[in-house]
């Protein structure tokens, strides 16, 4: 790449770095084609790149047009938006206010459990508390998307921004974590350089297991906080530091990892009679599916509730996408579930079908 075709950071506008983790050419995660369309399926390079500056590792380009939002949120998310907003007040981190929400394509939103704790919609163009979950991933332009975010935030207001931690993505070998349409992947010591670039100081963080592992970061133009809190916040930090989130050397793993999975996923459904069944169409199962490359008519079906998935198929594949009914009427012994987010609920919601899930990754 020549000094004028130089990436630019999207956090820092630096052109120091290096492709991390290179896919090749992928289908876009968001384009699922009608069951009905032979394809072939148009395909976009997919590589991740780390800048060396700042420390974000992001999406390298994306040519791609983001297409219709068709999942639908999972139950663990809304428990833990609940979970969160309740436990945040009750530490006295946020206090009941005016609200501004920048939406994510992911669905979902946390007015509900604000409204809950007694904060209101803000009837202005900035409040008190401002929220982005799972959001600010989506921006192509990062510096920008968080000064947005701080123009939103009152003299003396927080911003409370959560995010799929790269800590995680590391750490598990999840190189299905990239796809189009997800500009960022956040660490700790990206975002916090980031929030210090767009006049914000993280004071507080809280971690969850949701999406493989995620980080919420409260911040604000002080910083101010209670001692305890910035220690915790430090100590996440080294744990994510360790994690090689600024190693490039670390992150090497990613690309390692991709046989690995094909190839146990392509035994796996092998090994079912009748064709395979498998659950959840989300983004990462795209990517999944993408690379196994399997045979047609290997995989008889996945399912999911997203209604507006259901009648088209998984994206350079064709495996095609229906509603649970259909699973429920074939009967599998086994079904590998591609969202482990889902297995409470899908256990909850089946009962009689509880020790048939296969959770991806444990296959």
């Amino acid at each position: 790449m020549s000094a004028a075709e130089a990436h630019l950071c999207r956090g820092c506008r630096s052109t120091r770095g290096q492709v991390v983790l290179d896919l090749g050419d992928q289908p876009a995660a968001d384009h699922f084609p009608l069951a009905t369309d032979p394809g072939p399926d148009p395909r976009h390079p997919l590589a991740m790149w780390w800048c060396a500056d700042c420390g974000l590792a992001q999406l390298l380009a994306d040519a791609t047009v983001p297409d219709e939002p068709r999942a639908i949120e999972p139950r663990a998310a809304v428990r833990q938006a609940h979970e969160a907003v309740a436990e945040l007040v009750g530490a006295g981190l946020l206090v009941p206010g005016g609200f501004i929400e920048f939406a994510s394509p992911h669905g979902g939103s946390w007015r509900g459990a604000l409204e809950e704790c007694g904060f209101r919609p803000a009837q202005g163009d900035r409040a008190g508390v401002v929220i982005d979950v799972y959001g600010l991933m989506h921006d192509r332009d990062q510096a920008a998307g968080l000064r947005a975010r701080a123009a939103a935030l009152t003299d003396d207001g927080t911003l409370v921004l959560q995010f799929p931690t790269y800590a995680a993505t590391v750490r598990r070998r999840e190189w299905n974590a990239l796809r189009h349409g997800h500009f960022a992947y956040h660490s700790v010591p990206a975002a916090r350089r980031l929030l210090d670039a767009a006049g914000l100081t993280a004071f507080a963080a809280r971690t969850y297991s949701l999406y493989s592992g995620s980080v919420l970061l409260l911040a604000s133009r002080s910083g101010a906080g209670p001692a305890t809190e910035a220690a915790a916040l430090d100590e996440l930090e080294r744990a994510e530091l360790a994690a090689g989130v600024l190693d490039p050397t670390a992150m090497a793993a990613l690309g390692a990892a991709l046989e690995d999975d094909v190839s146990r996923l392509r035994r796996w459904v092998d090994d079912q009679p009748g064709g395979a069944w498998l659950y959840g169409a989300g983004s990462r199962a795209v990517a999944v599916l993408a690379a196994a490359g399997l045979r047609p008519g290997a995989v008889a079906g996945i399912a999911d509730g997203a209604p507006a998935k259901q009648g088209r198929r998984m994206p350079g594949t064709d495996i095609p996408v229906v509603a649970p009914e259909a699973l429920l009427a074939a009967d599998p012994d086994h079904i590998l579930l591609m969202l482990p987010d889902l297995a409470d609920e899908l256990r909850d919601a089946w009962p009689s079908m509880a020790d048939r899930w296969v959770v991806y990754g444990s296959h």
